[in-house]
């Protein structure tokens, strides 16, 4: 094998339950379970950082993360090259193993051409908490349902140009096998053609997902989509069909769901907003339930998942409770980040 592919350079092998793989410790020693963890590299970004961003904070970003202000002083070269370096290292790690940051790097992406000292300090917090949290992993596990859960929403016009954003999530069973936190291409004039055009962003992952499974050999049960907004998802499921005065100038292309749907490679299903796990990804939360979508995208131990303010029977509180599998899954969690967020 090192003969015919290792020809410009040694093949390395690494054989038993722990691997490294860019950057990556990708841990089997739990049966059921493969966690992923930067340890190494979160320590080198923090000796990195400068003297002023020492400290911890409880949230990667505060209420006011998408406001910007048009009079705060620009940073000089010197410490907009810190700040472009700093939010790159940042985004190669929630890409990965740290869902939990994602939101706040997807905000301060936006501000890397030209970044004033309230970016900065949005910045200096990201970094406070990642050091506040150095310790926590990503843990994932499959159930035996095969069944691709996918939670999609969308915050209406929060950024400084009026555009919205969309967060989305997907399981297997416990633990976010992939996470989105992104501003939105288009302007929309409702948060229904809002969360239309989010469901339209998550869709080729939605899609490619089902098809990589299947790819592998494995049987998908289902592949569901839970939404928090009644109107898109009439939409979605009916196209034109539901369309009236004020959502007639919405693009054909946004009705992509519904030929989906009406094929059966996918599904919408209603998700009340409490239990919305994607609006951790589209809006900076705070407090019990900041922690507890937390402890669910990272399948945290020893985290209640009980979800605050919540009567209902929770879908949440479905996965929660699934029953696992007894064999070993984690080769199919595995596959399933390492071809999805290692872009």
């Amino acid at each position: 094998m090192d003969a015919k592919y290792g020809r410009e350079s040694p093949l390395s092998v690494q054989r038993g339950q722990i691997h490294e793989y860019l950057g990556m410790t990708l841990d089997y020693t739990t049966k059921g379970k493969v966690t992923f963890k930067m340890d190494d590299y979160i320590s080198r970004l923090m000796a990195e950082v400068p003297e002023d961003m020492n400290g911890t904070a409880t949230t990667p970003a505060a209420n006011y993360l998408f406001q910007t202000n048009p009079d705060a002083k620009k940073l000089n070269k010197q410490t907009s090259e810190l700040y472009h370096y700093l939010v790159a290292k940042l985004l190669y790690l929630c890409k990965r193993v740290r869902p939990d940051i994602m939101t706040a790097v997807a905000f301060l992406t936006t501000r890397v051409s030209s970044p004033d000292q309230d970016d900065y300090n949005k910045l200096s917090r990201c970094i406070k908490y990642l050091r506040g949290t150095k310790d926590l992993h990503l843990t994932l596990e499959a159930d035996e349902q095969m069944t691709l859960k996918w939670w999609v929403d969308a915050s209406f016009a929060i950024h400084r140009d009026m555009r919205s954003h969309t967060g989305a999530t997907v399981t297997l069973g416990k633990g976010s096998l992939y996470s989105m936190s992104t501003k939105q291409k288009i302007n929309t004039k409702s948060s229904t053609e809002a969360e239309l055009v989010g469901v339209d962003d998550a869709l080729p992952m939605v899609l490619w997902a089902r098809h990589f499974l299947e790819a592998q050999g494995y049987e998908v049960q289902d592949n569901v989509v839970y939404q928090d907004n009644q109107s898109a998802i009439l939409l979605e499921r009916n196209g034109r069909a539901s369309s009236g005065r004020r959502t007639r100038h919405i693009n054909i292309r946004y009705f992509f769901a519904s030929d989906r749907i009406s094929k059966g490679e996918l599904k919408v299903q209603y998700c009340p907003t409490m239990d919305m796990v994607a609006d951790f990804f589209t809006k900076p939360l705070q407090g019990n339930l900041f922690r507890k979508f937390r402890a669910l995208i990272l399948n945290l131990p020893g985290e209640d998942l009980k979800l605050v303010g919540s009567d209902h029977r929770s879908v949440l509180k479905q996965v929660s409770r699934t029953k696992y599998r007894q064999d070993d899954p984690t080769p199919l969690a595995s596959q399933l980040v390492s071809a999805s967020l290692l872009d």
